[in-house]
């Protein structure tokens, strides 16, 4: 499935810039704490929209922020 890309995740980064605990998001955006670093680690198959509706409103950010997608290098033929 590499050759059509992937889609990165900036959970991370994006707590670090709102200053707000893993802890902190969990319970104000009712997730388990493992979901959580499962998404800060792209150690997601299946986008949720719930739960990136949830995390957006938390965090105050757009989906822009928070998803990246990353094209496939093109390789020669």
């Amino acid at each position: 499935m590499e050759e059509y890309g992937t889609i990165k995740i900036h959970l991370a980064d994006l707590i670090e810039q709102a200053g707000i605990s893993k802890n902190k998001l969990s319970h104000r955006a009712e997730m388990q704490r493992s979901q959580i670093n499962n998404y800060c680690n792209n150690k997601i198959s299946r986008l949720d929209i719930d739960v990136l509706s949830r995390l957006c409103t938390v965090l105050g950010c757009e989906i822009g922020d928070l998803l990246e997608f990353v094209p496939a290098e093109e390789k020669p033929e």
